[in-house]
Formats: structure tokens, sequence, C-alpha cells
């Protein structure tokens, strides 16, 4: 019988696809068996990626492989979360308190970011809310030996190598201690749920004492989030977007699609929630309606999509600037959240999969709703004169079976 090497055996497993727990064991299993090697050449790596032969000698003695960090790394959801959903948990009464009690303690501080760095504070404070619930839970597990475990692991080596020799070097520069620094399995930390890369480029110091620290300073933490969005390119004067009205009639195939002048959705019968004229201004904006056609509709604008550089969801994104929003006495959502069929991963790869056999190209079955799958479900939607949001309504989806099993 042939037998292949240890190494050889872990690479090839590190791009299956698990579908039975003990596979994903025996997976583990080999991982944790090539650890002790893998450190090995970390370690003469890390040294010739310039962290210091003392912190090698003190630091990667004491690295420990973490089964669960995989187990994290390869889980997936068994359902497809929905707006309504996502955003009821994450945009709620206690997180809305609680962050106009933190704004009201900071608000002369977030005035000198302010001034400084042209975001306004109650954005600070929602990234902080919906990141660790201001601080409530920065994460339990050892970033160094999360990060370690995922950079002996092949899948994401190299990025999850350059992240655990930053937090080496972060620990001489900041004078920090393995023992504080937990965060979240993927090694994000403190208060705002930096990397490594993120906390070595953008982090700085708030409190004026010498030294940046995510998880014991709040300044340090909320001047550093208004660093990263400074740099990451938000525009001073100019909100994230705001919840519209979409007229009677409205060409649904429009939202998702391309920004326009806010003063051409004005003129396309798009208004305030209040039923009020946009304006004729001259500012590109781009309509989402995460929930389908029942839901609220949203026109975003630059700094929207400054968000999603910090975390590339669309849901996320609306919720930061929601609950900023509701920070400084803003309106609730006006529309009401519709009640959603609660879809699995199996079902929407399903939709997939029928899309791609009647030529409406989404690519890969994956079972997660981007942007090729609701561009798909937006032309198939139209072309059966059913309306084209681009979400998978009970009426979208049987539709797809039916016409995919003829």
């Amino acid at each position: 019988m042939k037998r292949f090497p240890l190494i050889a055996l872990i690479t090839f497993c590190s791009v299956a696809s698990f579908v039975r727990a003990d596979e994903l064991q025996q997976y583990i299993e080999l991982q944790r068996q090539a650890f002790s090697t893998c450190l090995t050449e970390k370690a003469q790596a890390a040294l010739e990626a310039g962290v210091s032969q003392a912190r090698i000698d003190n630091e990667f003695s004491n690295l420990n492989f973490v089964p669960r960090v995989i187990e994290l790394d390869r889980s997936q959801p068994e359902f497809v979360s929905t707006f309504p959903d996502y955003f009821s948990k994450r945009v709620n009464q206690w997180r809305i308190d609680k962050g106009r009690e933190k704004f009201q303690i900071y608000r002369e501080f977030l005035n000198e970011l302010t001034e400084k760095y042209g975001v306004p504070g109650h954005y600070i404070i929602s990234f902080w809310g919906l990141e660790t619930n201001y601080g409530g839970f920065k994460g339990t597990m050892s970033t160094l030996d999360s990060l370690a475990t995922l950079a002996c692991e092949p899948r994401r080596a190299t990025f999850f190598t350059q992240e655990l020799f930053l937090a080496l070097k972060l620990m001489d520069r900041e004078n920090l201690n393995k023992a504080q620094m937990q965060g979240s399995w993927a090694g994000a930390m403190g208060h705002t749920q930096f990397m490594p890369t993120a906390y070595t480029n953008y982090a700085i110091d708030g409190d004026n004492d010498g030294i940046v620290n995510l998880w014991e300073s709040e300044k340090d933490a909320l001047a550093s989030a208004a660093h990263f969005l400074w740099k990451l390119g938000w525009t001073p004067g100019l909100r994230w977007g705001r919840e519209v009205s979409l007229p009677e009639g409205f060409d649904y195939s429009l939202a998702g699609q391309a920004s326009r002048p806010i003063a051409e959705w004005n003129s396309l019968g798009v208004t305030k929630t209040d039923n009020t004229p946009l304006g004729d201004i001259d500012i590109p904006a781009k309509l989402l309606i995460p929930a389908g056609a029942s839901g609220p509709a949203f026109l975003t604008y630059g700094n929207f999509r400054t968000i999603l550089r910090w975390n590339n969801s669309e849901f996320y994104g609306i919720a930061v600037g929601q609950l900023a929003n509701r920070i400084i006495g803003g309106a609730a959502i006006v529309a009401p959240l519709p009640d959603l069929p609660k879809y699995s991963i199996a079902q929407m790869a399903e939709v997939q999969r029928n899309l791609n056999s009647l030529g409406f190209d989404v690519g890969g079955a994956d079972g997660i709703i981007g942007p090729a799958t609701r561009s798909g479900l937006r032309a198939f939607q139209a072309s059966n004169a059913l309306v084209p949001d681009g979400f998978p309504s009970p009426e979208t989806v049987e539709l797809l079976r039916s016409l995919a099993k003829q």
C-alpha cells in the first residue's frame, strides 16, 4: 500500500470539504501531529521577518495547537442569515441605550477625534458597540495560539503567518504579554477587534500614556477606530446613507446596481421616509433593499463604502449606520421588517444550481447569496414577470425549482 508523507496528507485535506464530523477530526489530528515541526519552521521565518530572537525564544516554546480554532474556521452556518434577523439582534434597545451612555461619557474626547479625523463620534461608538458590545466581550481565546494554529494550517497559512509575526512584533513595541492578548478565534483583538495588521498600521495612543493597548484603554480603542476610518477614506460631513421610500411601480432591478446621483433617484420618485424630496444633490448613491421588495430600502453614500472596508457586509454596514443614527436620537427604521423564510445553505445552493441550469450564470453553488446570485435572481425574475428585487422569495424559489425540472 502506497504511503504519503504527513505534510502531503495535510495539504490534500486542507482543500477538502468535510461532510462528516469524523473527517474533520481526522484532519485536525493530522494538524496536531504536524504542529511542532511547523513551529520550528515558523521560528526561523519569524527571525528572517524581523521578529526579535528574544521574543521567538520566549513565545514559540509556549504556543499551543487549538483544535477549536480549526473547527470554527471550517464551520459553516446551517441557515442563511436574513436582514431582519441580523438587524434586530444587533440594533436593539440595549445597544442603543448603552451607546448613548458611552457617547455622553466620551463626548468631549469624541469631538476632538472628529475635529482631527472628520469621523463623527456616534459612528465611532457604533463600531465599538457592534464589534464587542462596548468592550463587554472582547474574546477569550489566546491570540497567539489562534494565529499559530491557523498559520500552520495550509489553507490560509500565508495570511495568518504574517499576522502571527506582526502580533509578536507588537508585543515588543507595546510591551504586551501573551496572557492579556485574547480575542476572537481568528486573532482579532481588543475593543475594536483589530487584526495585528490593523493594530500595527492604524492603532494609536489615545490616552497619551506612550503605549497603544486596545484591550485596556477605551480611549486608545476609540482613537484607533477614528484613525482607521480616516485612513480607509471617510469623507467628513457626509452621512452613511438613509432609509428611503420607493414609489408605486418602482423598477426594483435598479437596486444593488451602480450608484446614481441623488438628483436622479429623486427624479425616479424616490423620497425620504416622510415623502419629502431627496433634493437636487450631485452625490452618488446606491440603492439597497436587503430584505427584498417587502422590506426597507436604503440609499447609501460614499461613507457606506468606507464602512464596508472595515467589514465587507451590507448587513453590517446598515447596522453601523442605523445604530449611529439611533445613538444621537435618530428615528428607527420606518418600514416594517418582514417575516422572511429561513433558508438553509443547502436550499440556497439548490437555488444557485437551478439558476445555472436555466442559463443564469451565478458561478459556484456555495449557498451564499452574493452579488452574482442576486444579479442572476433579478434576471430570472424579470424574465418571468416577478418583482426583480434579487431576493429569493418563496414564489421565486418554487418557480426556479419547477422550471429546472422541466
